[in-house]
């Protein structure tokens, strides 16, 4: 099942070393081998604690309507992008106009294929479809300030530092923590691909 958004895009999406496409069922046990590492599970949202957890939460149709996955030929599935359009904030005289005008993506790759600058290909591949083919109007995308490599990845895309809270993000650790937002809008990106 695929989210009114992924239907609107011609899937798989191809770059130079990469195929990204619509997440099934079937692709549970090859998202799980990488989500359970702690290196992974530290910084996502939701970190099921075991197999049969992660297989429901995987195969929500909800869930899979949202989750598109990378893979590298002839190694398989690296890494999945969460790909949610949304409506962006607007007074309620002009409400229908902000609907469905933005997205916010998300990302997880598998650490033994991290460094390689598959997570930044594939990534700039989605916005290039929601800024294309979806004709969206702006990206944004969250991370704990902790994890480093996410944010220093929106920066290498050309994504605007538009937030940096301080202990405004619940750890599962219990800890608060600082958390930082990133955004693109559509002419900030035909600017860094003209």
């Amino acid at each position: 099942m695929t989210s009114p958004a992924l239907d609107r895009i011609a899937l798989p999406l191809r770059t130079e070393r990469l195929i990204v496409r619509a997440s099934t069922p079937a692709d549970t046990d090859a998202v799980w081998r990488y989500r359970r590492l702690d290196e992974v599970s530290q910084w996502i949202s939701t970190a099921p604690a075991d197999a049969e957890a992660f297989r429901a939460h995987f195969t929500d149709p909800e869930r899979l309507a949202l989750t598109l996955l990378v893979e590298l030929p002839g190694v398989g599935v690296i890494g999945d992008i969460m790909l949610r359009v949304e409506d962006g904030w607007a007074q309620t005289e002009v409400r229908a106009q902000a609907e469905g005008v933005q997205a916010e993506l998300g990302w997880a790759m598998d650490p033994a294929q991290q460094g390689k600058g598959y997570a930044t290909e594939a990534v700039r591949a989605v916005m290039a479809a929601c800024f294309t083919e979806l004709g969206l109007r702006r990206v944004s995308a969250g991370c704990f300030a902790a994890n480093e490599p996410s944010w220093r990845m929106m920066e290498r895309l050309g994504m605007r530092r538009e937030e940096h809270s301080r202990r405004t993000a619940l750890h599962r650790s219990g800890e608060w923590m600082d958390g930082m937002n990133y955004g693109l809008l559509a002419e900030e990106w035909r600017s860094l691909t003209d």
